[in-house]
């Protein structure tokens, strides 16, 4: 089968085996370009072989599935408390960093990747529920609140993922982006242009200045949550610290609470709201056209969101 590998740092569309052993086989129909793919790729860190964990697809009899891209140990006292996110077992749990991921024709998972679509949900925006996973699972962690001012700096995938979570809590929700496409696609989910002070300050840009400018955004005592991952340092203002004492929340990936999943969340949320994925995904490609699709990935100032490749 066709699968995408980074090959000298560089993206290079191969032909693989396709994939054996005992779990669930899954016919891709869609894998997103995360941030992280690229920083992965850019920093020559080594992956498993094939990248993709934001994946969509149809199991042998049909039915559409999301896939939830880790496997955690099960064991360790954070999987049996429901906070599986930060299992002891690291980055070999998780599919397309420690094992083979999305970005090809099938996968196969255990049971327990499967994420049931509602039937209201377009199979083609389903790769979405992962990146809408990351932001749910961090306004649980901030304790958003109907009626919390929030306010979102960094207009990508994360940023207006987390813009829909926030409203969809009931939250009011403002936006900080770059680009006019960023903020045009969060006015038409809810949010508005910032001003004023916030309750919840929400990091998605994953930039030296977002955190900070998140600072400045936050009431005394409100709470920044670091949402996106950063591949640096993360740098605060210490004078806005200490005179509004903001809690620091930092937020990876998605867990559980209780007996339901945040990627259970995120699938009903994006099914409830069909507008999410119709603004985030912006361009999509055919697996055979992975090295543009990673370069388009790249042009923020094309108008370019989300990119999908489409097996």
């Amino acid at each position: 089968m066709k699968a995408v590998n980074y090959v000298g740092g560089k993206v290079t569309l191969l032909d693989v085996p396709p994939p054996s052993g005992p779990g669930v086989r899954v016919k891709i129909t869609s894998a997103g370009i995360c941030g992280s793919d690229l920083a992965i790729l850019d920093s020559g860190f080594e992956i498993a072989g094939i990248p993709g964990h934001e994946m969509a697809g149809m199991l042998a009899d049909g039915t559409p599935v999301a896939i939830e891209p880790v496997i955690p140990c099960g064991n360790c006292q954070y999987c049996r408390s429901g906070h599986y996110q930060v299992c002891i077992s690291g980055t070999e749990r998780i599919f397309g960093v420690g094992r083979n991921g999305g970005m090809a024709e099938e996968i196969v998972v255990p049971e327990r990747c499967l994420v049931r679509l509602p039937r209201r949900l377009d199979i083609g925006t389903a790769s979405l529920v992962e990146p809408l996973a990351v932001a749910v699972h961090g306004m649980r962690r901030a304790q958003a609140q109907p009626g919390d001012r929030v306010v979102v700096i960094g207009g990508g995938t994360i940023g207006l993922c987390a813009v829909a979570a926030a409203v969809a809590i009931g939250c009011k929700v403002s936006l900080v982006a770059r680009h006019d496409h960023q903020k045009m696609a969060g006015a038409r989910l809810g949010a508005d242009e910032a001003n004023g002070e916030y309750d919840i300050a929400v990091d998605s840009a994953g930039s030296e200045s977002g955190a900070k400018e998140g600072c400045e955004w936050l009431r005394p005592n409100g709470k920044l949550l670091l949402l996106s991952a950063s591949w640096g340092d993360v740098i605060l203002p210490g004078l806005t610290l200490a005179a509004k004492e903001p809690e620091i929340v930092s937020s990876t990936m998605y867990s559980r609470d209780g007996v339901v999943r945040d990627i259970d969340n995120a699938a009903a949320l994006l099914g409830n709201n069909p507008l999410i994925g119709q603004l985030i995904i912006t361009h999509r490609y055919p697996l055979a056209a992975a090295v543009e699709a990673f370069e388009m990935a790249r042009d923020r100032k094309s108008g370019v969101i989300k990119v999908v490749l489409e097996p």
